[in-house]
C-alpha cells in the first residue's frame, strides 16, 4: 500500500484525483504570488492546521523553490500567531526535520 493516502482516489476515484490535481497545478502556477510564496502559505495553513506531514512536504517543496530557511520561520510564525500551541509543537516538528 501506499504512503500516500491520496493514492487511494487513482485507484478508486480517478475523475476525482484528476480534479484535484488541476486545481493543484491552478493555485501553485506562477501568478502575482510566485509560486514560493504560495507554498509558503500553504506550509503554514498546514502548520495551523496540525498537518505535519503535508507542512513537512511544503516546507520541503519551498526550499526547492528557493525558500530561505529565515522564510520558512516567518511563515510558520503566521502559523503559530494564528492557531497557538498546537501548530506550535508542529512547527517545532517541521524545524526540526526541514534543518536538521
Amino acid at each position: 500500500m501506499s504512503k500516500n493516502p491520496i493514492d487511494a482516489y487513482r485507484e478508486f476515484d480517478p475523475e476525482s484525483i484528476k480534479s484535484h490535481e488541476n486545481m493543484q497545478s491552478l493555485t501553485f502556477s506562477e501568478g502575482e504570488l510566485s509560486q514560493k510564496i504560495k507554498v509558503l502559505i500553504a506550509m503554514a495553513i498546514d502548520a495551523e492546521n496540525g498537518a505535519t506531514q503535508g507542512a513537512i512536504n511544503l516546507g520541503q517543496r519551498a526550499l526547492k523553490l528557493g525558500a530561505t530557511k529565515q522564510e520558512i520561520i516567518e511563515a510558520l510564525r503566521i502559523a503559530h500567531l494564528i492557531g497557538g500551541t498546537k501548530a506550535f509543537f508542529t512547527n517545532a516538528t517541521v524545524l526540526q526535520t526541514l534543518f536538521k
